[in-house]
C-alpha cells in the first residue's frame, strides 16, 4: 500500500453556515459516517495560504516576530499570508507577502512541502515555499499596519532554528514545518529536487 494521502468524501446530508467573519466562516455538516450512523462536524472554512522560507547565501532564514492574538504571543515566523482572491496563482501570492513584509525578492522558487494545518477543526492548506537567491526589494517599502506595524525582522542561521523547534522555544506551524523540510531536504535529495514552483496544488486548484 502506497503512503500517500487520497482524496475522499463522505456523504453530507445537510450543511449551515452559523458564523462569517472577514476572511473565514464556520460551517456545520451533517456526516453519514461508514456504519451509516450520521453525525455533526463543525469547522473552520478557510481560503488557503501561502509562506515562505527565504534562505540566504550564508544559510540564514528570514524571519518575522509577530503578535499572533489567539495564542497571546509574539512569535517567529516566516512571511506568510491568506490567498485572498480565489484562483490565485500561489507563486504569486507568495511573492508579493515576501515583498510587503520583508522588502526583499528571490530569483529562485520552488515548492518545500504542503500542509494542512489542522485538519481536524479548519480546511485551510498551506504551501510552503523555499525561496533563494535573495536581494533588497525595489521601490519604497510596503506601509504595514495593525500587528504588523511592530513586526521585526531577523535572519537566523538555520541551525539555530532547527535547535529552538526541537527545544519548544518556536512554535509557528509553518516556521516548524519549513525548517525540519528544508532540512531533510539538504540531506535528502537536495533542494534542487524540490518540486518547481508552479507545481499542482489539488487543495488549492490555481491558474498558470
Amino acid at each position: 500500500m502506497a503512503i500517500e494521502d487520497t482524496p475522499e468524501e463522505w456523504t453530507v446530508t445537510a450543511t449551515t453556515t452559523p458564523f462569517t467573519g472577514n476572511k473565514t466562516s464556520v460551517r456545520t455538516d451533517e456526516v453519514v459516517m461508514p456504519d451509516g450512523t450520521t453525525v455533526t462536524r463543525d469547522y473552520q472554512v478557510h481560503p488557503g495560504s501561502v509562506a515562505v522560507l527565504a534562505l540566504d547565501d550564508e544559510g540564514r532564514v528570514l524571519v518575522l516576530r509577530q503578535y499572533r492574538h489567539p495564542v497571546r504571543h509574539k512569535l517567529w515566523e516566516i512571511p506568510a499570508g491568506l490567498l485572498d482572491v480565489p484562483g490565485e496563482n500561489p507563486l504569486h501570492a507568495a511573492q508579493r507577502e515576501l515583498y510587503e513584509e520583508a522588502h526583499v525578492k528571490a530569483e529562485d522558487w520552488r515548492v518545500l512541502t504542503d500542509v494542512y494545518t489542522t485538519p481536524g477543526g479548519c480546511d485551510e492548506a498551506v504551501r510552503i515555499f523555499l525561496a533563494r537567491e535573495l536581494s533588497e526589494a525595489e521601490g519604497e517599502r510596503f506601509e504595514v499596519s495593525e500587528e504588523e506595524a511592530d513586526m521585526e525582522l531577523a535572519r537566523v542561521p538555520q541551525d539555530e532554528l532547527v535547535r529552538g523547534v526541537l527545544a519548544g522555544e518556536l512554535h509557528n506551524n509553518c516556521l516548524v514545518v519549513g525548517v525540519l523540510a528544508l532540512t531533510a531536504a539538504q540531506r535528502g535529495a537536495g533542494l534542487d529536487a524540490l518540486r518547481p514552483a508552479g507545481a499542482p496544488w489539488p487543495a488549492r486548484p490555481f491558474e498558470a
